[in-house]
């Protein structure tokens, strides 16, 4: 009899689960019916586009993980007012708007800023160009890998950081031997949700450095031009470089942390 209620609970959640799941299913069988597969091919430029998004995003990546890391293991492991303040700072630009962001960044180091003046008279700038394009990326993408990581470095039990400085382990050590490896699925995952924060942005990039274009950017340019057919193959190709990265972090995570 438990069973059985048991069993009739799990059925009624699941046909409630239902409609929820086939709203966000539409889309991409949509995308799967609809994609002309005759004519497929990329646009002009489109290939241009791939190779800024990745080698550009790729260099962002870099700079996310180096200078994020060091903020979500301070995160994770200190407590007080300081680290709240510190956590809103991360939070704020997560929560702005894209537009507003790439507004905000023009303000702040656009030509017309004081980081711009001073750039300017040493005949270097921050707007349309590569530079502004990582910089674009590193604020999309940083704030998300700041709260993974975060919750990576979170479930590192302290116990064993304790246990491994009783045992003489200065604090690079037991960040590098213990915490690390400990946390690395997790952190696996915050670099893969990163990734796709970075090559998947567009109205911060829109904003701030609609040159060089980057996929985002070159799927409004086609989708203005020529119209929805023109989209397909790089709506693809966008999808296959930062789709599969995160899903199979993401069920990795699952798999370890015993969920079924």
């Amino acid at each position: 009899m438990i069973f059985l209620s048991t069993t009739m609970r799990r059925n009624r959640v699941f046909w409630l689960s239902v409609p929820a799941l086939a709203l966000l299913l539409v889309p991409f069988i949509t995308l799967v019916t609809q994609t002309p597969w005759m004519g497929f091919h990329l646009a002009w430029g489109d290939g241009d586009a791939i190779t800024v998004s990745l080698t550009l995003g790729m260099v962002a990546m870099a700079i996310i993980v180096l200078a994020g890391t060091p903020v979500a293991w301070w995160l994770a492991k200190e407590g007080g007012r300081v680290s709240k303040i510190a956590e809103l700072i991360v939070l704020v630009p997560l929560l702005t708007p894209p537009l507003a962001m790439g507004i905000l960044l023009v303000s702040a180091w656009g030509p017309y800023s004081i980081p711009g003046l001073a750039l300017s008279r040493l005949g270097m700038s921050l707007v349309n160009n590569p530079a502004a394009f990582v910089l674009a990326q590193v604020y999309g993408g940083l704030p998300y890998f700041i709260i993974a990581a975060r919750s990576a470095f979170y479930g590192v039990p302290q116990s064993i950081l304790e246990a491994g400085q009783t045992l003489g382990a200065g604090r690079w050590q037991r960040f590098w031997h213990l915490a690390l490896p400990m946390a690395s699925k997790g952190l696996a995952s915050a670099v893969a949700l990163a990734w796709v924060r970075v090559v998947g942005e567009f109205g911060i990039v829109m904003i701030f450095a609609f040159f060089p274009q980057g996929m985002p950017v070159k799927l409004y340019i086609n989708l203005q031009n020529d119209g929805i057919n023109a989209v397909y193959t790089l709506v693809w190709l966008l999808l296959l470089f930062t789709l599969p990265l995160p899903l199979y972090c993401f069920s990795r995570a699952r798999n370890v942390s015993g969920v079924r």
